[in-house]
């Protein structure tokens, strides 16, 4: 990696209840402005877990992806996405598509691969007219908040991720295996410690178990990493769990969450994760041009409900491997 030129960030400023944001003046390109200072972005990355860039100006995807490779990252392809997205380039993507409406709870992005990106990319391109807010809460807090005999659970077992494809709810096989060839598919999970099975109507039903706690790779912190509450059907609005029941039956849902022993989470502890979660949220309202880095092992996420248009790019860099995280949980490969 390149090393940064030396020149210094502004003053970061910091307020209960928000992630710690820099004010940017005039640049000469956001690309720049992120390349001349990417070791100590990372640095206040690596302190903070979060941190918005405001002031940057950014009004395309390009532009998003130029500062991506500016901070001297690589990027990640989404595999096993659970929504579609619009690819613009390598690792930058449009948001998930998911109702305005409905929130994306606090979650880690692709917590249930053995790959996944420890650097996220927001950038706000068009802000919405009211909420939209990515939220971000600190896993280490998280974890530390959350009843012992919960996460001793979570620990010892691990959690699972159940998923059923199909062509009307979620990602489509192409959108998350990057290909609808049955052979390539039952490849792609037997690699990745992934049941699957085929069903008559075709569908795709896979199952997976990953630690739910790990160690930060870097800091060595203790994380509650995962997305159990998000992905779980208690976390869905109830009318729109009552209908994927009815139309795919309990065992059909295009994604839901366990313990790693098979027990189903109860709405209880769903409901105490969320409450959990909320208790350790930082938000700022998006302003268009903004920036924000999170740490995605250190550092949960979420998309709040939003009116009016709102056009944020995501991108997924710096890979990380679950097996360089202390896993909890055994990752059984053939």
């Amino acid at each position: 990696m390149l090393s940064s030129l030396p020149i210094s960030l502004p003053e970061l400023e910091r307020e209960p209840g928000k992630p710690p944001i820099l004010r940017v003046g005039p640049t000469d390109g956001a690309a720049n402005w992120a390349a001349a200072r990417r070791d100590a972005l990372r640095a206040v990355v690596a302190e903070h877990g979060a941190v918005v860039v405001r002031g940057l100006g950014m009004h395309d995807p390009a532009e998003v992806g130029a500062v991506l490779q500016g901070l001297g990252v690589a990027p990640v392809t989404e595999r096993e996405a659970f929504a579609a997205r619009q690819t613009y380039s390598d690792g930058v993507y449009s948001s998930s598509k998911w109702p305005p409406t409905q929130p994306m709870c606090m979650h880690h992005e692709l917590s249930y691969t053995l790959e996944f990106p420890g650097l996220m990319l927001f950038a706000c391109l068009g802000a919405p007219t009211e909420g939209g807010a990515t939220a971000v809460a600190d896993s280490t807090a998280v974890l530390d908040a959350l009843p012992q005999a919960l996460t001793e659970r979570f620990e010892r077992e691990g959690w699972l991720l159940t998923r059923s494809y199909n062509e009307e709810i979620g990602a489509s096989l192409e959108q998350a295996f990057g290909t609808e060839d049955r052979g390539a598919i039952e490849q792609y999970c037997r690699a990745h410690a992934i049941e699957c099975s085929w069903q008559p109507d075709g569908a795709l039903r896979t199952r997976q178990r990953r630690s739910a706690v790990v160690r930060h790779p870097v800091s060595g912190r203790r994380c509650w990493f995962n997305q159990i509450a998000f992905l779980n059907e208690w976390t869905m609005a109830p009318e729109v769990r009552e209908y994927l029941i009815d139309e795919y039956g309990p065992d059909g849902l295009p994604f839901n969450t366990r313990y790693g022993n098979g027990d189903p989470v109860t709405e209880d502890v769903v409901q105490l994760l969320n409450e959990v979660y909320e208790a350790h949220t930082a938000r700022r309202p998006w302003e268009a041009g903004d920036l924000l880095l999170i740490d995605n092992v250190r550092t949960a996420h979420s998309r709040e409900p939003f009116e009016g248009p709102r056009d944020v790019v995501v991108a997924l860099a710096d890979p990380v491997r679950l097996a360089d995280c202390s896993p909890t949980v055994e990752v059984t490969l053939p």
